[in-house]
């Protein structure tokens, strides 16, 4: 029996813009990555992207395909609401299905947030862990440097089913690219894919780096005040855009793969 990934995709690129197709294929690869760094939580957590135009329209993941199967045309169009508006569905609902609460807390950055067009949210278990942890993220690594005083925090409300908890998804998070939502996970978005997964790569790689920092119980060593800013802003420098665009595409090698490509 066919899995959801085995089935044969129902549209091509011919069937888009350009602009679409071409974020289609970068959220596609953005899935592909974090699953290759070990970031899934199986069917649950997301990656969302705005779409160009004027009207709001966002692209998730179908319900039920894993990280490492997803391919640009496994990728739904929904509104703000997460209501499935992919003409694919009129003739088969089932299989073009989404969570739609899981988009609660992308819409929620989304429409407040222009700046930032593609948004990942996860649960890992060190991200889950520092999400717990009292004092948040602290400051005794340059990958957790590059988030000082540029990170928010949300207090943990239950499963974000309920949209009045958008505006406090907002406020939280601020002018910044990445949160840490507590007692559940991480959040991070960008405004392109690459900028996208430079947030969560590092936000990630910190929160392990504290969980196994801590785990064996000697006293962390925290930088001065100012090393801590200096370092924070050495990250914004001219140069970064270059360098994480440089990183996105050395990545994406790792997820070339001919049998089962992420670009159709």
């Amino acid at each position: 029996m066919q899995s959801p990934a085995d089935m044969p995709p129902s549209a091509t690129r011919n069937d888009y813009a350009p602009t679409e197709w071409e974020t289609r294929v970068n959220l596609a690869a953005l899935y592909r990555l974090v699953a290759h760094f070990r970031m899934t939580d199986m069917i649950d957590t997301h990656i969302s992207a705005r779409l160009p135009g004027a009207t709001p329209t966002f692209l998730i993941n179908r319900y039920g395909i894993l990280f490492h199967e997803m391919r640009a045309s496994d990728l739904v169009k929904i509104d703000h609401l997460g209501n499935v508006i992919d003409e694919r569905a009129q003739t088969d609902p089932t299989r073009f299905r989404v969570n739609a609460a899981g988009f609660t807390i992308h819409s929620a950055i989304h429409m407040a947030r222009e700046d930032l067009h593609f948004v990942v949210h996860t649960h890992t278990a060190a991200g889950i862990a520092v999400a717990a942890q009292e004092h948040g993220l602290l400051p005794i690594s340059q990958h957790a440097l590059k988030f000082y005083e540029r990170l928010g925090y949300h207090d943990y409300e239950g499963i974000a089913l309920d949209l009045d908890e958008r505006e406090r998804l907002v406020r939280d998070l601020g002018p910044h690219k990445a949160m840490i939502l507590r007692n559940h996970g991480l959040l991070a978005g960008g405004a392109t894919a690459a900028q996208a997964f430079h947030e969560i790569y590092f936000l990630e790689r910190a929160c392990q780096a504290q969980v196994q920092a801590m785990s064996g119980g000697a006293k962390l060593i925290i930088p001065p005040e100012a090393v801590c800013r200096r370092t924070a802003e050495q990250f914004q420098r001219d140069d970064s855009d270059e360098i994480t665009n440089t990183a996105w595409r050395a990545a994406l090698r790792l997820i070339d793969d001919p049998a089962s490509d992420y670009r159709c």
